[in-house]
């Protein structure tokens, strides 16, 4: 090999220090870049690029995976390890809902028990409030515990096979409200446990609509652990929709709209195949069932209604890599009409997708400036959101990394 040849970063024996400078210098990255990307000094990252310093520990490691954009962090280790760039920094309330999910399901209680009733309304305010508010993973995060607990007291409780299945139809939202407050969050066994027992609560209760939508979360739990997961993610969309198909002609717009969102899944996994038309086949047959549903009809988990599918639109385009179509349903849909502010911000983190993929990244910015601006959140644990602005952060424009370097700033993945 030449002695000005760029070495192989794959190459053994090759130091930590050599491989992060070699990957540094592949992304255009200045020293002083990446020490603010990851919270270090300049002075660090020249002694361990120097080998002064040894390998770092392991969340070191991940914010330089993470800054770097490596998925694999055998780059940086010359170790075999998946490095998980689209999990955020654990929220301060993850710990007591994973105290509240792991705590074992019976205890006593010197009040009564609760019923199912209510604890279906204060679901209701819980949902609301995801939907309502800017920090709505605080706020979540905060009823979840007490859901949890109650929600497990009501069905210990249950004086009749009825009110039995009526407390673990409740539970099993309950579980699935969780699973919206842990994605992203660094804890992916824990999701899989609440996934797990939303499937398990759903089926006993019977309950049409709570089978849809822990089948709903299931689906996506899968498809967003790898391809290795997408024949599962279509297995459970499948079976949930061959289960309620005889139930529509009768069902209320709670089922229709699990049903609609259930189709859609079908083609957003069809989409990260990148089976095109098998994607948008399943997007116009879920739009016919939103049609179906009152004009101002918003489903409260799933977000499924006819706003939702203009948004959903520019999500097959994006996961297609179709930035031009991307970009284009992106001018059709309107935002504006999402009631849901994480649902609305997650809109907007799809069209900053679109529009990077079209080479427009100022746009991009924009719009996730927009995201940021419905439900800052939503944007601060989203791994897309985060891999574009570090990649902004680090252009050779020096507007465009100005504005990505104080948005990134606000979501907080640099210090201010």
């Amino acid at each position: 090999m030449p002695v000005d040849a760029t070495p192989d970063p794959y190459a053994n024996p090759m130091t930590f220090g050599t491989r992060l400078q070699i990957l540094r210098q592949h992304r255009g990255m200045t020293r002083e870049v990446l020490a603010g990307l990851i919270g270090m000094s300049v002075e660090w990252v020249k002694r361990v690029e120097g080998g002064r310093i040894e390998e770092p520990g392991l969340s070191t490691v991940l914010r330089c995976a993470e800054a770097l954009r490596v998925r694999d962090l055998s780059e940086l280790t010359g170790r075999s390890m998946n490095a998980p760039l689209f999990q955020g920094p654990g929220h301060p309330r993850l710990a007591a809902v994973r105290a509240a999910v792991d705590a074992l399901p019976f205890g006593t209680s010197a009040a009564a028990p609760p019923r199912a009733e209510h604890l279906a309304a204060r679901l209701a305010v819980a949902w609301q409030s995801r939907h309502s508010a800017p920090n709505h993973r605080e706020i979540v995060g905060g009823l979840l515990p007490g859901l949890i607990r109650d929600a497990h007291l009501a069905v210990q409780h249950a004086e009749t096979p009825a009110d039995w299945r009526a407390a673990q139809a409740v539970l099993s939202e309950t579980y699935s409200l969780s699973q919206f407050f842990l994605a992203y969050q660094p804890d992916a066994s824990l999701l899989w446990r609440v996934a797990e027992r939303s499937m398990v609560a759903a089926a006993q209760s019977v309950d049409p609509h709570a089978i849809g939508v822990s089948a709903w979360l299931m689906a996506q739990a899968h498809r967003d652990s790898g391809p290795g997961h997408y024949d599962a993610a279509d297995a459970v969309t499948r079976q949930a929709l061959e289960h309620l198909a005889p139930l529509l002609p009768d069902a209320d717009d709670r089922v229709l709209a699990i049903a609609g969102a259930l189709e859609f899944e079908a083609g957003y996994t069809a989409a990260r195949r990148g089976s095109k038309g098998t994607a948008w086949r399943h997007w116009s047959k879920a739009s016919k069932m939103a049609k179906a549903l009152p004009g101002d009809y918003f489903h409260p988990v799933t977000s499924f209604s006819q706003a939702i599918m203009g948004a959903h639109a520019v999500t097959v385009a994006v996961e297609l890599h179709a930035g031009g179509e991307s970009v284009r349903q992106a001018a059709r849909a309107d935002a504006t009409t999402i009631p849901s502010r994480p649902r609305r911000a997650r809109h907007r983190i799809e069209e900053a997708r679109g529009y990077q993929l079209d080479n427009q990244p100022d746009v991009a910015i924009a719009t996730l400036e927009k995201a940021h601006e419905a439900a800052p959140e939503t944007i601060r644990y989203n791994g897309y959101a985060k891999s574009l602005l570090l990649e902004e952060c680090s252009a050779r424009s020096a507007g465009r990394r100005e504005r990505a370097s104080r948005l990134a700033v606000k979501v907080g993945l640099l210090a201010a």
